[in-house]
């Protein structure tokens, strides 16, 4: 069953998919679509799971959790298939974690992390730099250390 994703309590999971470019509003219309198809039938052992999403920026694909009903290892796979299909569909990647998304000026950037080392490098990138710290487990999480400098997330450690 959806719910409205500001209605997640904070200890609601979270699972954050960054797209490897940025969806259009076509896209982000199509994709809308299939989640709500997804999450409208979204079960664990039979109980309906409640849940929302948010495509942020057009860039990231956001799916909560209420955790008053536990997902089971079999729809944690379903959600991992719908958003295989989605990548195959769209030709993007979101299951791709050894990318960092991040603030350059008004625009996200998505590189890979070896880049993303060599801009750290370079002096391209900084620990002011605003990063996506796509590991966040939960809303809390998401409200307060998703987008953040890069010091105050796992990336400080190339600094």
């Amino acid at each position: 069953m959806i719910v409205p994703f500001d209605t997640l309590a904070p200890e609601a999971r979270v699972w954050v998919y960054p797209s490897s470019r940025k969806l259009s509003d076509t896209e982000v219309a199509e994709i809308s679509k299939d989640l709500n198809s997804f999450l409208e039938t979204w079960t664990a052992h039979g109980q309906n799971l409640q849940a929302a999403f948010k495509i942020p920026y057009n860039r990231f694909i956001i799916i909560g959790l209420d955790q008053n009903t536990q997902a089971s290892g079999c729809s944690i796979d379903a959600q991992v298939r719908m958003i295989q299909t989605l990548e195959s569909t769209f030709e993007i990647s979101l299951l791709d974690r050894m990318n960092v998304t991040f603030r350059q000026g008004e625009f996200l950037a998505h590189k890979p992390l070896l880049e993303f080392k060599n801009l750290v490098k370079s002096r391209s990138v900084g620990p002011q730099t605003i990063v996506f710290n796509n590991l966040v487990q939960n809303v809390a999480e998401l409200n307060s250390a998703w987008e953040v400098p890069a010091q105050d997330s796992w990336h400080a450690r190339f600094f």
